[in-house]
């Protein structure tokens, strides 16, 4: 079995996306042949990966961390996917390398899966301005989505926004991310190592962010709660790790809230091991984006038994059981710190929900690949069944 995953974004960038069609081709090495069909950006040598990669040309702008793929400019790269002779092309992004794919998919007569791993609508609201340009960018990416075999969402709440909200009719099921972490083995030393490395003291309280530092992820309202948490008397450090395009304006933020005692920006941390190591020194995980879908970042606090607070109606918690496996809070910085307050002053029902959070949150990519691998083989079963009824049904007289 040959299978495609195509994706706009690789390496050396770093995003919850990137991971996934990392994981996902890692584990399908052992189970078939698998390429990945990527952007090319930066040097060969800035990234390593066991498995084969086809590169397309790009344009790379500075300060800006995507590039933009130009696969059909690109005669090598078309050649290359010629030459793969594909039975599955899954696309994890719809834009133009998940657009090729779907197109390979069709002039090759092989089934086509989609992952959808972002609410766009977003980004183009964000981008475009203009609601025509907008709305013509939504019709072209569910275009896309709508011309797969069928579409797989990161959880139910991503699912129903599709379908009734931006007219996803292809069909359509969950899939939910997971992560390669493991829990922390000596849990002591571990967050003496940490303390260590950022200057922590054994009795601190330890709030954590992880993930791209970009306040389209709602940073700036985590900050903003810092300054009540602080005026009610809390005592606390707070980790930002991670890296992106508004460094500067954390930095700035903290400063100006007179929190440069209280927070640590420790930048981008690339060992997994040590992202173990700093989920489980955490009390608890801040993610009160609205714009994530379902990021791995959740996934991987929990692994550690650390729990993450969202804000109610957030799609990154769609999984999340409030106060079973996860706390919610209203999307105001006031009621935030107070949740923060509350959590933290009754221990029985923080192990609660740490213990759920570890129970129903963590989940393996192993597992999730051995599923995905069973669907894959579904698919093209379902397929070749269909092609075959379709062409005797085109020379049996109606």
């Amino acid at each position: 079995m040959r299978i495609g995953l195509f994706t706009d974004a690789f390496y050396p960038m770093v995003d919850g996306v990137i991971k996934v069609v990392d994981s996902y081709a890692r584990r399908l090495m052992d189970k078939c042949e698998v390429t990945v069909f990527a952007p090319g950006f930066g040097k060969d040598g800035d990234f390593t990966v066991p498995y084969p990669v086809e590169k397309c040309h790009t344009l790379n702008f500075n300060n800006f961390d995507y590039s933009v793929p130009m696969p059909h400019f690109d005669p090598a790269f078309e050649a290359a996917l010629i030459r793969s002779k594909l039975d599955l092309v899954h696309i994890h992004s719809p834009f133009s390398i998940g657009l090729i794919g779907l197109n390979y998919a069709r002039l090759r007569d092989v089934p086509v899966v989609a992952t959808i791993h972002s609410q766009y609508k977003q980004d183009f609201e964000r981008s475009l301005k203009l609601p025509t340009t907008v709305e013509l960018a939504m019709m072209t990416i569910m275009s896309i989505f709508n011309g797969c075999d069928e579409c797989w969402t990161v959880n139910d709440a991503v699912r129903k926004l599709y379908i009734h909200e931006y007219a996803l009719t292809a069909p359509c099921k969950v899939k939910q991310n997971a992560t390669d972490h493991m829990p922390v083995a000596d849990r002591k030393a571990a967050a003496a190592e940490v303390n260590a490395l950022y200057g922590l003291d054994e009795d601190d309280l330890v709030l954590l962010f992880t993930g791209r530092i970009n306040f389209i992820k709602n940073i700036d309202f985590i900050v903003r709660s810092l300054r009540i948490l602080k005026d009610k008397g809390l005592r606390f450090k707070m980790l930002f790790v991670g890296q992106g395009q508004d460094e500067d304006k954390l930095k700035a933020l903290v400063t100006e809230l007179g929190l440069n005692e209280e927070v640590v920006l420790c930048g981008l941390v690339k060992e997994k091991s040590m992202l173990e190591k700093i989920y489980s020194r955490a009390k608890l995980f801040l993610f009160p984006s609205l714009y994530d879908a379902n990021s791995l970042v959740q996934i991987e606090a929990a692994c550690q038994s650390t729990p993450t607070l969202f804000l109610r109606g957030a799609r990154t918690a769609g999984n999340v059981v409030e106060d079973v496996n996860g706390f919610l809070s209203d999307a105001d910085e006031y009621a935030y710190a107070d949740k923060i307050m509350r959590i933290l002053s009754d221990e029985a029902y923080y192990l609660k929900v740490s213990e759920g959070a570890f129970r129903d949150i963590y989940r393996t990519w192993d597992q999730v690949v051995d599923d995905v691998f069973e669907e894959y083989k579904r698919l093209i079963a379902t397929h070749e069944k269909k092609s075959i009824i379709d062409k005797i049904d085109s020379i049996i007289p109606s």
